[in-house]
């Protein structure tokens, strides 16, 4: 392999399980919290088990803001146009996911295929993440100034906790 193709196969593969693991997030709604943590314990759970939040769920930073219930009834609606209106862009990632395992199927690997499509994935993806964005933005319109503050401020925390292990697993 050459090493233009490793870079964008290292590439394409990161943003896959981040987006995969992100639209996931946003389709978990707060009564199904308990659920996936039964999920992912069952699965082995470990190190990453909070899914990178200090041992909270994914939207754990919005739960932590005592939402309004009319709060909480517009985020869910929010989440809900979201899967709903990119449904059919996560189906055809799915789609160009399992178009890529084919091109090395039976032992041999097709290169030129392989590459055609991370690249079509990588635009679909890109278009993805933009959706993602619009998806936060909206969900933080809902917040009032006090709401948005405490958000920063527990964005901040976690950015330090996460250093401080980042730095002590780097000391073991």
């Amino acid at each position: 392999m050459n090493k233009r193709f490793k870079t964008v196969a290292i590439g394409a593969i990161s943003s896959i399980a981040l987006a995969g693991s992100i639209a996931f997030a946003q389709t978990t709604t707060p009564d199904q919290s308990n659920q996936q943590g039964t999920r992912t314990e069952r699965r082995g759970g470990g190190k990453h088990r909070g899914h990178g939040f200090g041992g909270m769920r994914r939207g754990g930073f919005f739960r932590q803001l005592n939402l309004t219930e009319d709060q909480k009834t517009k985020m869910k609606q929010i989440r809900e146009n979201f899967a709903a209106q990119n449904k059919p862009l996560r189906e055809q990632l799915r789609a160009k996911r399992q178009e890529l395992r084919q091109a090395s199927e039976g032992g041999t690997f097709n290169e030129a295929l392989a590459t055609q499509k991370l690249t079509e994935m990588a635009s679909l993806q890109a278009k993805l993440m933009g959706e993602r964005h619009k998806l936060h933005q909206e969900m933080l319109s809902v917040l009032t100034a006090e709401q948005k503050a405490q958000l920063e401020q527990s964005k901040a925390q976690f950015k330090a906790r996460r250093g401080e292990r980042r730095h002590r697993d780097m000391q073991q």
